[in-house]
C-alpha cells in the first residue's frame, strides 16, 4: 500500500484536536540559516503521539484493548493516546529503553512489560500477546495508520509556512520519514539520516530490499529497529531519496550544540538529523534552503532527576 496526501489529511482531521501544533523557528546559530520543526515538544516528548492517536481513533477496540512494542517513545505515545480515549494499552519495551522512557510510560497509564534485549524482542512478545488475547496491535512504524499520523507533521509544517528545499529527518523504522515522503510526494528533497550503528534504511537501499542489521549505539532506544518498514522502503525506493549515516560522536555533539546554542534539550535520536549538517555528512549546495526535524526529547538520564 502506498499512502498519499489524502490519507494524511484524514489523519490530521482526526488528531488535530488532541496533538500540539508544535512550534517552528529559523536560526543562524549554527552558521547558514536553518529551519527547525520543534516536534520534540509534542505530547509525550516525540512525534509518535500523532501516529498513536490516529491509530487509536481509527481502529476497532477489542475487549483486550491495545498492545504495542516500542523502544520507548512509541510506547509512551500509545499509553497516552489509549488512556486519553479511555482504553487499556499493554506496552512492551526492551530493557535498553532506559528509566526515563520506562517511567514516562508508567506515568501515562500504560500496562508496562519490560523484556530483555532490543526492540525486536519486545515486538516478538507483543505479537504473542496479540495472538493470545486479541488485543489490537499498534505497530511503531510499519502500519498505514501510524505512517499517516506521522505525516501530519509535514502537513502542519507546510501550513506554518515551511520554506525549504531540503528536509533532514532521522530514521529508525521509517514511520516519521515514511509519513513525510507520503506527504511531500517528491516535491521537496528529503534526506534520511541514520546512526552508523543502526543503518536500516541505508543498507536496505544499497541491497535493494529490507534487510536485518545489527543495532547499537547512543540512539538505539529510539532508532533501534533492526529492519526498515516495508511501507517506508517502498516510498524511499520510489522517490529515490538520499540516505546518509552519522557517528555516535557527531550525534552527541549535535545534542550538546542544541543545548548550548539554543537551550533545546533533545535525546540523541532527536539530534540525529542535525548531526548530519554539523558534522559535514551532508553539505548543502550554495543557496540551498535546509530544514531539520527535531523529533524526540526523552534523554537518559532524565533532566532534573537522579535516574
Amino acid at each position: 500500500m502506498v499512502l498519499g496526501r489524502i490519507d494524511i489529511l484524514a489523519a490530521w482531521d482526526r488528531v488535530r484536536p488532541f496533538v500540539h501544533r508544535t512550534p517552528v523557528m529559523n536560526t543562524d546559530a549554527f552558521g547558514p540559516e536553518v529551519a527547525f520543526k520543534l516536534e520534540h515538544m509534542q505530547h509525550t516528548g516525540s512525534f509518535k503521539a500523532r501516529g498513536a492517536m490516529n491509530s487509536v481513533l481509527s481502529m476497532k477496540v477489542p475487549k483486550a484493548g491495545f498492545v504495542a512494542a516500542s523502544g520507548g517513545n512509541h510506547g509512551a505515545a500509545v499509553a497516552w493516546a489509549a488512556t486519553k480515549a479511555g482504553h487499556r494499552a499493554r506496552i512492551y519495551v526492551p530493557d535498553i529503553a532506559g528509566p526515563t522512557k520506562i517511567n514516562l510510560i508508567k506515568s501515562l497509564g500504560g500496562d508496562l512489560m519490560v523484556v530483555p534485549g532490543a526492540y525486536s524482542n519486545a515486538l516478538d512478545t507483543a505479537l504473542e500477546y496479540e495472538q493470545q488475547t486479541g488485543a489490537a496491535q499498534i505497530h511503531a512504524y510499519d502500519a498505514p495508520m501510524t505512517l499517516a499520523g506521522q505525516g501530519t507533521v509535514m502537513a502542519e509544517w507546510e501550513d506554518q509556512g515551511l520554506d525549504a528545499d531540503t528536509i533532514l529527518i532521522a530514521v529508525g523504522g521509517g514511520g516519521l520519514i515514511g509519513g513525510a515522503m507520503a506527504w511531500t510526494q517528491g516535491a521537496r528533497k528529503i534526506v534520511a539520516v541514520e546512526p552508523k550503528n543502526a543503518p536500516t534504511l541505508h543498507n536496505a537501499l544499497k541491497a535493494g530490499t529490507p534487510t536485518e542489521v545489527a543495532v547499537s549505539g547512543i540512539a538505539a532506544n529510539a532508532l533501534g529497529a533492526r529492519k526498515i518498514g516495508d511501507l517506508c522502503f517502498e516510498l524511499a525506493q520510489t522517490q529515490g531519496i538520499q540516505s546518509i549515516t552519522v557517528t555516535d560522536d557527531s550525534i552527541a555533539q549535535a545534542q550538546m550544540a542544541l543545548w548550548e546554542k539554543l537551550r533545546i534539550l533533545t535525546e540523541p535520536a532527536g539530534a540525529t538529523a542535525l548531526a548530519a549538517l554539523l558534522s559535514g555528512a551532508y553539505v548543502p549546495a550554495k543557496g540551498e534552503r535546509v530544514a531539520v526535524l527535531l523529533c524526540g526529547a526523552n534523554p537518559a538520564p532524565a533532566p532534573f532527576t537522579k535516574d
